[in-house]
């Protein structure tokens, strides 16, 4: 599931920003904290990874994940 967003553009004088709100639902469900370092990485004109500086531990086990990661590579 996506969440959509819209860009919204702000000038001040001779400045101009660009904002993007976060939906709280989103950053509740990836426990992201006021505060707390995030960095986009642009891989395309269309894909933009926002991600964690400081990354956070997996909660799943590195045995689990590998399962995981089998099943994906099997699927169609």
């Amino acid at each position: 599931m996506g969440y959509s967003v819209r860009v919204q553009r702000v000038e001040r004088g001779s400045t101009k920003s660009f904002y993007i709100n976060f939906p709280a639902a989103l950053a509740e469900a990836a426990d992201i904290v006021k505060g707390e370092e995030l960095e986009w990485i642009i891989e395309d004109k269309n894909t933009f990874v926002l991600r964690r500086v400081q990354p956070k531990p997996s909660v799943i086990s590195p045995k689990t994940k590998e399962k995981i990661e089998n099943i994906n590579r099997k699927a169609p």
